[in-house]
């Protein structure tokens, strides 16, 4: 393999860099010393691409964007950026042109559609004593208490945000089906993983929180995209 590329995590809806924890560890114990994971503000698709974009501008050399629900709409818009070689998605929403998650979601609702609540800020929310049964059910009890605490509640307004020019039209692309998703339908996510003609489409038994409790095969699959991408 050549050169790893550094990759770069990027956390969706409800979350923030550390829901990435145990794949990093993971990472960096295969060898990729190159590790940055973004911590995105959830206010607009705008906001969040950019932040992703300036990032991985940071990076000199190949870069391996991986989004983790919401994650997948912003490596979806950010990932045209040159020396992006490829874009991995793990239980993600992966829109195409003009689609936004919400429409995604109300065209095949999740289990745990109506466990999200606003509050008079706009703000959206999982309720914290349905977190466990929504986002993390195959996590213990304790890990889905400190998610549901600690949770990052995104402006409702940014599932309406749509993607302009998908990158997975012109990236290689590997996306990882949580086949218990609770927050994404499991057949929403094979549908818009089967019309990105993905390199390599991996299901697992879990839940949407696939990064947290299954990062052994999600690293898998990452390790797989940076040796196929290796410039």
């Amino acid at each position: 393999m050549a050169d790893k590329p550094t990759i770069v995590l990027v956390h969706g809806f409800w979350g923030g860099a550390a829901h990435w924890s145990k794949v990093i560890v993971e990472l960096h114990r295969r060898g990729f010393d190159r590790l940055h994971a973004v911590e995105n503000p959830l206010t607009s698709l705008a906001d969040d691409a950019e932040r992703t974009r300036k990032m991985v501008n940071q990076v000199a050399g190949p870069v391996l964007l991986v989004g983790h629900s919401y994650g997948g709409v912003v490596i979806t818009e950010a990932g045209d950026l040159p020396n992006v070689t490829g874009l991995v998605y793990i239980a993600a929403f992966a829109p195409d042109t003009g689609e936004s998650p919400g429409k995604l979601s109300q065209e095949m609702p999740p289990a745990a559609f109506d466990n999200i609540v606003p509050d008079s800020d706009g703000y959206l929310w999982i309720r914290q004593d349905a977190f466990h049964d929504s986002f993390d059910q195959d996590l213990s009890q304790e890990e889905a208490l400190v998610m549901a605490v600690t949770q990052k509640a995104p402006l409702g307004s940014t599932f309406g945000d749509t993607v302009t020019a998908p990158a997975w039209r012109a990236k290689p692309s590997y996306y990882q089906v949580s086949t218990q998703d609770r927050m994404i339908h499991p057949d929403n996510e094979r549908r818009m993983a089967a019309r990105m003609n993905p390199r390599k489409t991996v299901e697992l038994d879990a839940s949407h929180a696939s990064l947290a409790s299954r990062p052994i095969e999600v690293c898998d699959l990452i390790e797989l995209a940076a040796r196929e991408t290796a410039l």
